[in-house]
């Protein structure tokens, strides 16, 4: 890499916070909607008998008829994979009224969960919530006005028509046959991380967020049920303030709590395991195909399935132009990926813990100094598209006429990764910083970043990965 004398980056810590982004509507579901799915899959094999009618009595169902789903109309199943639709259900009364109340259910994350025919390998893909796409025509059902066809966001189905119209819109979307669906509850959560005794985070820094109601100090530390809540909800105070970078904490927070769950410490400890199931199926209700038997013998098939071979991926995505705050798709890429969904061959495609340090974990302040305005966003944007974590964006003090990405001795193996994608850059070692923050500083001369080698568009990674991974 070139080297070119900027002025040095000041401590990440003593910027200035940069401008709200306009907030969506409250959605903190990745975590909770799989652990209780996977939960129940990997823990299942152990039950005992009277454990198994306890778990079998949890579980509510609700069903979904093939004329719901569109009849012939719907996917062809290609593979003998298995899907499950995983969405999070909402709903704020009782306990839950101190985060805010509003009639009704919604849901404000869904994920399919693609696991191998021979279980050996699990991807769960989530959709951004402010996704804006086509959605399918859906009929009347319960207090429910159902839905005509029409461009909107991606969590309209659920609120117009229920779970059928929200799996009959991500067929329709993904041309991806779904088996099962899992709906899983806001107060599950909390007890789940609860009956683990806590999963473990690492924070950068303090976090004060009092819409959240979350108090934390900065560093390594387990967090039980409602400071869970908290983290995952929590959104202006951490990052960049963006519902994407939520996302990305989110799933880190899953793959430690999915790491637990897996871990001898949890399987080999009956009241352990039975806590955690318990709490699991007292907050699904699934399709009444999708039983605790099924899940059973799902589980004793999958009983090998390790921590390295669950993975997560997005929705290849980019920030909308002509609909600010809401997202857009990006193709043909995500096209590829449903297909390789539907086929089963994303196992040997898409990359995930084969990065020493994964994007996610490659933390980037972009200071935009090219003289355009809104350039800082939209490469900001980008680099959240590519998995990259940003933790703010704000305007240079001075122009820039030169890219350059500044690094410290800490941040050189982070700075030579994103130093690649550029298409015109030079970097600079601060030698007096510390931090492993990178600071991508866009001058005059910016042109872009490089088309995406291969799948690294859909770049995503497995649950050995967490917030305290490569911190």
């Amino acid at each position: 890499m070139g080297h070119v004398d900027v002025r040095p980056a000041p401590p990440v810590e003593d910027l200035p916070a940069p401008p709200p982004r306009t907030p969506p509507k409250w959605r903190a579901w990745l975590w909770v909607t799989v652990s209780g799915a996977l939960g129940a899959l990997t823990g299942a094999a152990t039950f005992a008998v009277g454990g198994y009618v306890t778990l079998s009595g949890n579980v509510k169902h609700e069903a979904v008829t093939q004329k719901d789903l569109g009849g012939e109309a719907r996917p062809q199943k290609i593979s003998k994979a298995l899907n499950v639709l995983i969405v999070g259900s909402d709903q704020r009364n009782g306990a839950n009224a101190r985060y805010g109340k509003f009639p009704g259910e919604r849901t404000d994350t869904i994920i399919v969960a693609h696991i191998s025919p021979n279980r050996d390998g699990a991807v769960l893909i989530s959709f951004p919530r402010d996704s804006l796409v086509r959605l399918p025509a859906c009929p009347a059902k319960g207090n429910l006005p159902g839905q005509r066809p029409h461009v909107g966001m991606i969590n309209e189905s659920f609120n117009s028509g229920g779970i059928a119209c929200t799996w009959r819109t991500i067929e329709g979307l993904t041309d991806i046959h779904i088996d099962h669906f899992v709906k899983v509850d806001f107060t599950g959560f909390k007890a789940m991380v609860n009956a683990l005794g806590g999963v473990q985070v690492c924070l950068p820094q303090a976090v004060h967020d009092k819409k959240a109601l979350l108090e934390l100090p900065a560093g390594r530390q387990t967090l039980k049920g409602e400071q869970a809540l908290g983290y995952v909800r929590a959104r202006y105070s951490l990052g960049d303030g963006s519902d994407i970078g939520r996302i990305q904490r989110q799933q880190m927070f899953l793959a430690s709590m999915a790491k637990k769950a897996m871990s001898g410490e949890t399987l080999t400890n009956p009241a352990t395991l039975f806590g955690f199931l318990d709490a699991a199926t007292k907050s699904i209700t699934t399709d009444p195909d999708l039983t605790i038997g099924v899940m059973k013998d799902l589980a004793t098939s999958a009983e090998g399935l390790t921590a390295g071979q669950i993975r997560f991926v997005t929705t290849p995505w980019r920030y909308s132009i002509t609909n600010p705050g809401r997202v857009e798709w990006v193709q043909p890429q995500a096209q590829r990926l449903f297909r390789m969904i539907a086929a089963d061959q994303i196992a040997k495609n898409v990359k995930s813990g084969e990065q020493k340090i994964p994007k996610s974990q490659i933390h980037v302040l972009v200071r935009n100094g090219s003289g355009q305005q809104g350039l800082g966003t939209q490469v900001a944007a980008e680099l959240e598209q590519r998995g990259y974590h940003i933790v703010k964006v704000e305007q240079a003090p001075t122009p820039y006429a030169k890219t350059v990405v500044a690094y410290s001795g800490n941040g050189e193996s982070r700075a030579s990764r994103l130093f690649r994608e550029l298409k015109k850059s030079r970097s600079r070692l601060v030698r007096t910083a510390t931090t492993q923050t990178l600071v991508l500083g866009i001058g005059a001369d910016w042109n872009g970043m490089k088309p995406p080698r291969t799948l690294e568009d859909v770049e995503g990674f497995d649950a050995t990965q967490d917030s305290c991974t490569a911190s």
